[in-house]
């Protein structure tokens, strides 16, 4: 009995050690469980953090630009061998609205096909006068400004009016036109 007494003891005393042993592991592991969960409740916050951010973003929209009163202004470019962009200078019932300065990167992008919204605001509804002039480097390398003109009428819906560059080329010139989108 004795034996079994002594074995008894010695089988409590490595218990505590053999515990202790193991108690590493399981923190180590439980850590990286945790690191794990930690790291996935941040994605998650950062998801929301960005779903709410486009949420307010239209949000802001909807309400600085109802769509009742909304008129964006859209510029591109077709070709464009005649005509450099440098700037376009928008003004909407005479009055300046906006005046933009091209990179290289943003005429690059209107080359291959882009639309730039250069201008969204507010007008009432009736009769309006836009008038767009564009600087820039015409053909034979010489300083370019030309303007473009539309009266257009503003309904209960947004407008949509957009300013294309094209080239003409039987006449070597750069052809600036303004449309209104249906």
């Amino acid at each position: 009995m004795r034996k079994l007494e002594w074995g008894l003891v010695a089988a409590l005393l490595c218990l505590p050690a053999a515990a202790q042993d193991a108690t590493p592991a399981f923190t180590a592991a439980a850590a990286d469980t945790s690191a794990r969960t930690l790291d996935e409740e941040v994605q998650d916050l950062k998801q929301l953090a960005v779903d709410l951010n486009r949420d307010l973003f239209l949000l802001e929209e909807e309400l600085l630009f109802p769509a009742s009163t909304q008129v964006a202004i859209f510029v591109s470019m077709d070709v464009g061998e005649f005509f450099a962009l440098d700037s376009v200078e928008i003004k909407l019932d005479d009055k300046d609205v906006t005046n933009y300065l091209y990179t290289e990167r943003e005429v690059d992008a209107l080359h291959r096909g882009g639309v730039q919204r250069v201008y969204v605001g507010n007008i009432r509804a009736g009769e309006h006068e836009l008038v767009a002039f564009f600087t820039g480097e015409g053909t034979y390398e010489r300083d370019y400004r030309r303007g473009a003109t539309i009266t257009f009428e503003k309904g209960i819906g947004p407008k949509f009016i957009e300013l294309t560059i094209s080239d003409e080329e039987d006449k070597l010139q750069p052809v600036f036109l303004v449309r209104e989108w249906e």
